[in-house]
């Protein structure tokens, strides 16, 4: 259930005008009262003898009573309250209740109190009723109205238990603007499966991503095919921007602008503008690679998976706005990674930024310039080019998405520590459309190395079994027991070959980032030993054995060990995973 305090107003007949009429768009279906103040209280919807102007007239009697001095200015108090898409259609009389509840609640009307403000609540539509107010008590005080709107959405959750209602979290004014509900039945009357808000959004927030001054954005937004408005000062300094859809007009045929801050509190100028400046004041790092580097698809998504394991470790373990930069800049790698992907994984990966976009924000500020390895890696996917569905792009893709899953869990989790409720559900969401991407990314090349392990000799395979128990102890039989184990095998075997410590790679895989939300702890394992070991992602061949070494004689290395003592792969005291 989700209550919204509107702007209070000066004009009682105004609004409830717009409550009985029609609507915008003529949306409005059998517009009437379900409640009010009094039980005898006109109905204008469904009272041929009643008008608007009637109920009006006493909505305000409290106020006309008081000397003109004393009137308040913004005397009318207004509060929509809608269901969720998946909640069931509620009676009138169970919105009556809902409405007596949020009256009180906010402190129009306490319970008990028969001085209470006057007000009316209307229906004119199935999901949702209207509540408008007059904010003088008939005692002729004011009311007290301190946080309305969080006492309003505290109650909502109270309903939504004892109605059996979807659980909704409440929020804490960092989430875009709900599109209303003429621009929901505008897009349905259209034939689209967005409204104009939506898919502005999405388009604005895919153009910032990975851009580097306003130049670049505003010619992603052209190349569009949005139109743009920009807002300049006298002196011709750029304040501002507006985007509209080209098909979606009003009344008089005019384009429906929307400000970037309408669409999302960080897609304002202001607030895009601390992406670049913090572009601006670096240059290059082992982690940032230039825009001069080598790009193709599979390199682009090879480094972003790199950023992603180095940006785990900073939301799990970083400063808070440290953390809070890397997590809104995830929403920009997902946002690249939707755009440049096959069809096969694009409807997931998008669906995951989409869902991500709202665990982007928080109150917690980012401090920008420590996430410009994400950024840089969104840079690079853009630029990089859209990406096949198969060999080392089709490869390299399943390797990122596992990254990025295990960096949206992360996500996850420090947003859940800090209470951030919305955010938390919000990338839990993105995970889950990330693992539905990750299955038919993975599915050919994990193939391909599955076929390559059930090929390796006898002898192999029993040294690399005696390997894993000994350096992953703790993980060893589940792994063995997973199909992706031969995948695993054929993996360790390439990276031997290749001159790499198998047992260092397995150990480093495991000690430095969680497990425990992987369906697959091999396909994750192959992943990250790939990454390290800097091997193709699509295995084009598995060098042969080495063989100066002797399977019959050569010994598993000697279980290596933590600072704190413990066995890599054994999990700390008191863990989890």
């Amino acid at each position: 259930m989700i209550p919204r305090v509107h702007k209070r107003g000066s004009n009682t007949f105004g609004l409830l005008n717009y409550l009985y009429g029609k609507g915008t768009h003529e949306e409005h279906v059998d517009p009437h009262l379900v409640t009010a103040w009094d039980s005898f209280a006109p109905d204008p919807g469904r009272d041929p003898q009643a008008t608007k102007r009637h109920l009006q007239q006493l909505l305000d009697q409290p106020v006309q009573a008081l000397a003109e001095s004393r009137r308040p200015a913004k005397h009318v108090w207004h509060l929509s309250v809608r269901a969720a898409p998946d909640d069931p259609v509620l009676s009138d009389e169970q919105w009556g209740e809902i409405a007596r509840r949020m009256v009180a609640a906010t402190g129009i009307a306490p319970a008990a109190d028969e001085a209470g403000c006057r007000w009316a609540a209307v229906r004119h539509a199935d999901d949702h009723i209207h509540i408008i107010a007059t904010l003088v008590r008939e005692d002729g005080r004011r009311p007290r109205l301190n946080n309305d709107a969080k006492r309003s959405q505290a109650e909502a959750r109270l309903i939504e238990a004892e109605y059996g209602l979807k659980q909704l979290s409440t929020g804490d004014g960092t989430a875009a603007q709900r599109p209303t509900s003429a621009e929901r039945h505008k897009a349905q009357r259209q034939g689209r499966e967005r409204t104009a808000r939506e898919e502005l959004r999405e388009s604005v927030r895919r153009a910032v991503t990975g851009a580097r001054s306003e130049e670049e954005f505003f010619d992603r937004l052209a190349a569009a095919g949005l139109l743009i408005r920009k807002r300049e000062a006298p002196s011709g300094d750029l304040l501002g921007y507006k985007v509209a859809l080209p098909d979606d007009r009003n009344k008089s045929g005019e384009p429906v602008f929307y400000p970037g801050a309408r669409l999302a509190p960080d897609l304002s100028l202001p607030r895009i503008r601390e992406r670049w400046s913090a572009d601006s004041d670096k240059t290059g790092s082992p982690d940032s690679p230039g825009s001069a580097s080598p790009n193709s698809p599979s390199a682009a998504r090879r480094r972003t998976a790199t950023a992603a394991w180095v940006a785990i470790g900073v939301v799990e373990d970083g400063d808070d706005a440290v953390a809070a930069a890397y997590v809104a800049a995830t929403g920009e790698v997902l946002d690249a990674l939707a755009k440049t992907s096959a069809a096969h994984t694009r409807s997931e990966l998008r669906d995951a930024a989409n869902a991500f976009e709202r665990a982007s924000r928080s109150h917690i500020r980012a401090v920008r310039g420590h996430d410009r390895a994400l950024r840089q890696a969104a840079r690079d996917l853009v630029h990089g080019g859209p990406a096949l569905g198969r060999g080392e792009d089709g490869a390299s893709t399943a390797m990122v998405i596992d990254m990025l899953f295990f960096l949206v869990t992360a996500a996850a989790h420090w947003h859940a520590r800090k209470g951030h409720a919305q955010q938390a559900e919000a990338a839990s969401r993105a995970a889950e459309h990330l693992r539905n991407a990750y299955r038919p990314a993975a599915a050919q090349p994990l193939g391909v190395l599955y076929q390559r392990g059930r090929r390796l000799s006898q002898p192999v395979l029993q040294r690399q079994t005696a390997l894993l128990r000994e350096t992953l102890p703790s993980l060893a039989e589940k792994i063995l027991t997973e199909p992706g184990w031969y995948a695993l095998a054929a993996t360790i075997a390439e990276a031997d070959a290749a001159g790499h410590d198998p047992a260092a790679l397995l150990s480093d895989a495991v000690e430095s980032r969680e497990l425990g939300t992987a369906d697959s702890v091999s396909d994750v394992l192959v992943w990250r030993l790939r990454r390290q070991a800097d091997l193709p992602a699509d295995a084009p061949g598995i060098p042969k054995n080495r063989t100066a070494k002797n399977p019959a004689t050569v010994r598993p290395p000697a279980p290596r060990t933590t600072t704190s003592g413990r066995r890599f792969g054994d999990a700390a005291p008191g863990s989890t995973r």
